[in-house]
């Protein structure tokens, strides 16, 4: 994983940066010109139309022709939102045994799933807010895997095939209401304020998943450290969980998978929330009652 993608302001005007390991920047307005092709100047957009690869390829191009990278000073995402549109959002429950514990719940032989809105996600920095019915609201991070390439039935074999990328995600839930009926999953997460997802997206190169088994997901509360793991640990792998969503179901490009959480923070108005995956950017939000 080398380049990380971001939506940021160029120029004054709004556009997408494609940034190298050393800092390397071009825009995706100053490679549409290069390529003679309409581009939309949205990240969603890109990636739903698969045009990711070829922005990809001109971006290589463009600095092995010796062209300058833009300059756009010291990049700040606190308050990024990467995603403008999501087609589906599928999160994956009780992957690390930890987490089952708590939940008091066994792992199956098939992941705990779960689909929830856009309109959940909110931009990086914005306030998570505790619906007035919710006793008990929990946050936890996870890695997110963003897919390139629409898909259907696809094998865990295959499945890396289909990934463009990854990125931070935050996942919130009424455990509440959990605790009650493990039915009530994809009620518990469905709330305004309970996702965020960014706040940029760190391209697949070729790795598979045994190269990202070291890539460490951590929940902090007010800087603490509240539950911290590494994909290795997960119960079923990313390609597992591809094949699982993709069956029988059409997974469009740009769809979101959250692979699950080491631990879930309980949350309470006042607190500071922090998702950390090592090696991508990091999600922060305040908590504030509804």
């Amino acid at each position: 994983m080398n380049v990380k993608v971001y939506p940021h302001v160029v120029d004054q005007q709004q556009d997408v940066v494609l940034e190298d390991h050393d800092g390397y920047k071009a825009s995706v307005r100053r490679l549409a010109s290069t390529l003679n092709e309409p581009l939309p100047i949205d990240l969603a957009q890109l990636i739903s139309l698969e045009k990711m690869p070829l922005l990809v390829d001109a971006f290589r191009e463009h600095r092995a022709a010796g062209h300058d990278g833009i300059d756009i000073g010291r990049v700040s995402l606190g308050d990024s939102l990467m995603l403008s549109s999501i087609p589906q959002i599928w999160g994956a429950g009780l992957n690390f045994l930890a987490h089952a514990k708590d939940l008091e719940a066994t792992q199956d032989d098939f992941p705990g799933s779960y689909n929830r809105p856009y309109t959940c996600v909110i931009a990086n920095g914005d306030a998570i807010r505790i619906p007035r019915q919710s006793s008990r609201v929990t946050a936890e991070a996870e890695l997110g895997v963003v897919l390139g390439k629409t898909c259907k039935n696809v094998s865990a074999e295959d499945a890396f095939d289909y990934v463009l990328g990854f990125t931070t995600s935050l996942d919130m839930t009424d455990e509440g209401a959990l605790r009650q009926n493990l039915r009530y999953i994809a009620w518990s997460k469905g709330f305004d304020t309970f996702a965020s997802i960014g706040p940029s997206l760190i391209l697949r190169d070729q790795e598979q998943f045994e190269d990202l088994k070291d890539i460490r997901i951590t929940t902090y509360r007010n800087d603490e450290i509240v539950a911290s793991n590494t994909v290795s640990n997960m119960k079923y792998s990313i390609g597992r969980l591809i094949e699982y969503f993709s069956a029988g179901r059409t997974l469009p490009a740009g769809t979101v998978i959250s692979t699950g959480t080491p631990g879930a923070a309980v949350v309470s108005p006042g607190d500071t929330i922090r998702a950390e995956v090592s090696g991508l950017d990091v999600l922060e939000h305040p908590v504030e009652a509804a």
